[in-house]
C-alpha cells in the first residue's frame, strides 16, 4: 500500500503499570514519594559536592554526574506515570513519544559509559595510588564526563534516526507506562525487521561494550590488590562491592529487556520501573552516603545553613 494513503498517528495510547482502577491511587502516592525522594538524595549530593572544596575531585565530580543523570533517568517518564495514575485515557503524543524515547536513550548510554569512567577512575586510584591525582586531572575528569554525555547523545541519535520517520499509520497502543522504543517500532506499518535488528545491535554494541570494559577494570583491579596488603584488599573489596552492585542494578534490567527485545513480558514493566525510579534511589546510597568524606561534608553543610537562619 502507498504510504501516501496512511493517515499519520499524532497521539500513542500507553496501557500504564496496571490496567486495574483499584491500584492507581496508591501507585500515585507512592511514586509520588519516590521521586521527590530521588530529587531530594540527588540533589543533596550534587550540592554538597559543590560546596565542599574537599570534594572537588574526579571521583566526585563523577559521582555528582551520576546523580545529575539518575535525576534526569527518573524524569522523563516518572512525572508522566504519576500524572496518568489518575486519569483513565492515558495517551503521549507522537512528538512527547519520540522525545521520551530520544531523552531514555540519552540519559542511559551516557550513565552506561560514566559506570566506565567511574571503574577506570578506580582502577587508578587503587592500582597507581602515587600517580593517582596526576593521572586523573580536572582536564581528564573533565574528558571522562563530557565524552559521557556526548556518547549518550550520539547514542540516541543513532536510535532515534531509524524510528522517527517510520510510518505509524494504524496500531498505537503500547502496554508500557512510557514509549518503549522495541514496543513503538512494532506499531509501524511497515515490515520492522532492517530497523529492530539496527535498534539491538546498537543499544547491544553500547551495553556489551560498557559491561566487559567494567569487568576487565575489577578484574584487573582485583589481580593487582591480591598482591598488596590485607589492608589494601580490604578497601578494594569495599569499594567494588559499591561499583558491582550499582552496576548489577543497572545492567541487570537492560540485559533481561535486551535479551528477548520484541516480546513483551509482564516482567518487563517492573525492571523498567527498576531501572528508572528504584536505581536512581539507590545509587546515592550505594556510593555516597555511605561514604565517611560525603557524610562529613553533609554535616558541614547542615551547620552553615543552621548558623545562616540563627539571628545574629
Amino acid at each position: 500500500m502507498d504510504q501516501r494513503n496512511y493517515s499519520r498517528v499524532t497521539e500513542f495510547v500507553l496501557l500504564g503499570l496496571s490496567s486495574s482502577w483499584e491500584p492507581q491511587y496508591f501507585f500515585f502516592v507512592f511514586f509520588n514519594f519516590l521521586y521527590v525522594t530521588i530529587l531530594l538524595g540527588n540533589l543533596l549530593i550534587v550540592l554538597t559536592v559543590i560546596s565542599e572544596p574537599a570534594l572537588h575531585t574526579s571521583m566526585y565530580i563523577m559521582l555528582s554526574n551520576l546523580s545529575v543523570l539518575d535525576v534526569f533517568l527518573a524524569t522523563y517518564g516518572t512525572p508522566k506515570m504519576i500524572h496518568d495514575f489518575l486519569h483513565e485515557h492515558k495517551t503521549i503524543s507522537f512528538e512527547g513519544c519520540m522525545a521520551q524515547i530520544f531523552l531514555l536513550h540519552v540519559f542511559a548510554g551516557g550513565e552506561m559509559m560514566l559506570l566506565v569512567a567511574m571503574a577506570y577512575d578506580r582502577y587508578v586510584a587503587i592500582c597507581k595510588p602515587l600517580h593517582y591525582l596526576t593521572i586523573m586531572n580536572l582536564r581528564k575528569c573533565t574528558g571522562l564526563v563530557v565524552g559521557s554525555w556526548f556518547i549518550g547523545v550520539m547514542h540516541s541519535l543513532s536510535q532515534l534516526a531509524f524510528t522517527v520517520n517510520l510510518p505509524f499509520c494504524g496500531p498505537n497502543v503500547v502496554d508500557s507506562y512510557y514509549c518503549d522504543l522495541t514496543l513503538v517500532i512494532k506499531l509501524a506499518c511497515t515490515d520492522t525487521y532492517v530497523p529492530e535488528v539496527l535498534m539491538l545491535l546498537d543499544s547491544g554494541l553500547t551495553g556489551v561494550t560498557s559491561f566487559l570494559l567494567l569487568l576487565i577494570s575489577y578484574m584487573v583491579i582485583l589481580a593487582t590488590v591480591r598482591r598488596q596488603s590485607s589492608m589494601g584488599m580490604a578497601k578494594a573489596r569495599s569499594t567494588l562491592t559499591a561499583h558491582i552492585t550499582v552496576v548489577t542494578l543497572f545492567f541487570g534490567p537492560c540485559i533481561f529487556i535486551y535479551a528477548w527485545p520484541f516480546s513483551n513480558f509482564p516482567v518487563d514493566k517492573v525492571l523498567s520501573v527498576f531501572s528508572t525510579v528504584f536505581t536512581p534511589i539507590l545509587n546515592p546510597i550505594i556510593y555516597t552516603l555511605r561514604n565517611k568524606e560525603v557524610k562529613s561534608a553533609m554535616h558541614k553543610l547542615k551547620s552553615r545553613y543552621v548558623s545562616s537562619r540563627l539571628p545574629f
